[in-house]
């Protein structure tokens, strides 16, 4: 056996820890994005005062969802560096 390679296991295991990342990442981002939604429909705003609520909610939710797929990303890395 190849020791330079990764086996099928290891693989698999990257893929399945890549997209648990994205699918967190995202629910998180709109989990995130939620309030600004519903705080810009239950005080039915309108013109900048919507976009700009709506605009920081995109902004903190993308934050947030990015550092969730780094966060995630970077822990398997560590520990796939350990032999885990």
């Amino acid at each position: 056996m190849d020791m330079g390679r990764e086996s099928r296991w290891e693989k698999d295991a990257m893929t399945v820890e890549i997209v648990f990342a994205l699918v967190t990442a995202v629910v998180l981002g709109a989990a995130v994005f939620a309030p600004a939604l519903v705080l810009t429909l239950a005080f039915d705003l309108s013109g900048s005062a919507s976009k700009g609520v709506l605009t920081g909610g995109a902004l903190v939710g993308g934050a947030a969802g990015v550092w969730r797929l780094v966060v995630v990303l970077y822990r398997f890395g560590a520990e796939h560096r350990k032999g885990h």
